[in-house]
C-alpha cells in the first residue's frame, strides 16, 4: 500500500525547498578583464535540442552585469568534493576577491566561449546567451549550451542540492525503470 503522509501548513516562501529543479552549480562569468564565479541553485532545463537553460541571476549579483554584457557564461557542476568552495563562493564576492584564487579552483580555457571553465567540476557547460526578455523584468536569463564536457565517471556523481538556510541534500540512490519507459515520456 502506498504511504500516506500527514501534513502541516508550510509558509510559501519556503516551497523551493522541497522543488529546486537541480543541483547546485557554479557559474562562472568573464568581462572587462574580471572573471567571477558564483554559487546558483535555481536554474532550470527549458528545451532539448537546441539545448537551452533558465536561471535567475540577482541584479546584486556581482556576476550579473558580467554575464548580462558577455552574454556567456559556463555552468560548472561540482560534486560533494567542493561543497566548502560552494558555500565559500556563495558568501563572498568577486567584486572583493578573485574567487578562482581564494578556492584553489582551476580556470581552463573553453572551447567556445570566452569564459573560464572550472576544472575540478565534473562537468562544464559553455552557454551563451539566447533570450535577454525577462531580464529587466524577472532578472530570468535563458542560455543555449554551445558545448559541454563531463568526466568519464562515475556515471552519477554526487552533487549538492540546496534546501535552504545552509543545508544541502546530496543526489541519492539510481532507480532505473528503463524497460517500462516509453520514448516521449519525459
Amino acid at each position: 500500500m502506498t504511504r500516506q503522509f500527514r501534513k502541516h501548513r508550510l509558509p510559501v516562501e519556503q516551497v523551493r525547498r522541497y522543488l529546486e529543479p537541480g543541483p547546485v552549480v557554479l557559474v562562472s562569468s568573464a568581462w572587462d578583464g574580471q572573471r567571477n564565479i558564483m554559487t546558483m541553485g535555481w536554474h532550470t532545463v527549458m528545451e532539448f535540442s537546441p539545448s537551452l537553460v533558465g536561471c535567475v541571476i540577482s541584479a546584486a549579483n556581482h556576476s550579473f552585469e558580467m554575464v548580462r554584457q558577455s552574454r556567456e557564461c559556463v555552468i560548472n557542476l561540482p560534486t560533494t568534493a567542493l561543497t566548502d568552495e560552494v558555500v565559500g563562493i556563495g558568501n563572498t564576492s568577486g567584486a572583493e576577491i578573485d574567487k578562482f584564487d581564494r578556492f584553489g579552483l582551476t580556470a581552463d580555457q573553453a572551447a567556445k566561449v570566452k569564459v573560464p571553465l572550472i576544472r575540478e567540476c565534473y562537468a562544464n557547460f559553455e552557454c551563451k546567451l539566447v533570450d535577454d526578455s525577462l531580464v529587466d523584468k524577472y532578472n530570468f536569463f535563458i542560455w543555449e549550451v554551445v558545448s559541454a564536457r563531463i568526466a568519464t565517471s562515475p556515471k552519477h556523481p554526487q552533487t549538492l542540492h540546496y534546501t535552504g538556510d545552509g543545508v544541502f541534500m546530496v543526489s541519492g540512490k539510481i532507480i532505473s525503470r528503463r524497460r517500462q519507459f516509453r520514448a516521449g515520456m519525459l
